[in-house]
């Protein structure tokens, strides 16, 4: 099916955002998005126009939530006072096209306790790995194979030795521990998504191996609580470089997360271009 989406939408900047690590480049301006136990095949038809691999149903009851269009991303820019702010004006002007997508919280927290000390590609590998040894295999509207991402109970079966082999290195004990969490009813999605972001991130890091940057991406990036604020290596650099007083979150607020998000891929891609 054909869609028109009349606003900011960038298939490979948000592939490359670092919030989600199961989209793959299919061919040029085409992915396939794993997300779950879903497989969707989106590819840039020129100007405001998509082509997805699905029927119109799936799409309205599925991926149109998860590519969270009902959001105004041009409006939310066009908050953002280029005199009074020129350094976030100029980020999300480079990096208009990101989105913030609806994940699933327990995908993302895996992913991101996964994700401690790991470039995007080694994060990529061990989601593979660990789908393919506790997910079901299922196939994509193109005939290809994939591994739905697993649940609780399929992590619990491997047991640690199996995560180990999934190349998780210390992190395979805090992913067992977050699915015996999950598979016991310990983590309550709604209940934490109707919390303001500061108390969710307080909950979530009660977790083993949950820190507050892991946790204020679980809450960003699972929960879609878009004022959430994940500060690492590269956001407190930015912070102390162009924000020494601090960062106005009260002028940005309820988009914090959105405008968080220009700021980190600017970052990167400003410091890839001058070590080019």
């Amino acid at each position: 099916m054909i869609i028109e989406i009349k606003d900011d939408m960038d298939l490979a900047k948000i592939a490359d955002s670092g919030q989600c690590f199961r989209w793959e480049e299919a061919e040029e301006g085409a992915y396939r998005i794993l997300a779950r136990d879903r497989a969707l095949y989106l590819i840039h038809a020129g100007e405001d126009r998509f082509e997805a691999e699905c029927t119109d149903e799936e799409f309205a009851s599925v991926w149109a939530g998860y590519l969270d269009l009902a959001e105004d991303y041009r409006a939310v820019r066009a908050r953002i006072d280029a005199e009074e702010d020129p350094y976030l004006a100029a980020a999300a002007e480079a990096e208009k096209g990101i989105r913030i997508l609806r994940q699933d919280p327990w995908e993302v927290l895996i992913s991101f306790i996964i994700s401690q000390n790991k470039n995007i590609p080694g994060i990529k590998r061990c989601i593979r790995l660990l789908a393919e040894a506790a997910g079901e295999r299922r196939t994509d509207s193109r005939g290809n194979d994939y591994y739905a991402f697993p649940e609780a109970e399929g992590i619990l079966a491997l047991g640690e030795d199996g995560l180990t082999a999934c190349r998780l290195g210390y992190r395979a004990g805090y992913v067992y521990e977050a699915a015996k969490a999950q598979a016991e009813g310990m983590l309550d999605w709604p209940s934490l998504a109707a919390l303001p972001p500061e108390k969710a991130i307080a909950e979530l890091t009660n977790l083993k191996g949950v820190g507050p940057k892991v946790a204020a991406c679980i809450v960003l990036f699972g929960l879609h609580q878009i004022d959430a604020f994940p500060l690492d290596v590269w956001m407190k650099r930015v912070l102390k470089e162009e924000y020494p007083e601090g960062f106005p979150y009260s002028r940005y607020t309820p988009y914090c997360g959105i405008y968080q998000q220009y700021l980190f891929a600017y970052s990167r891609s400003r410091a890839s271009r001058l070590h080019s």
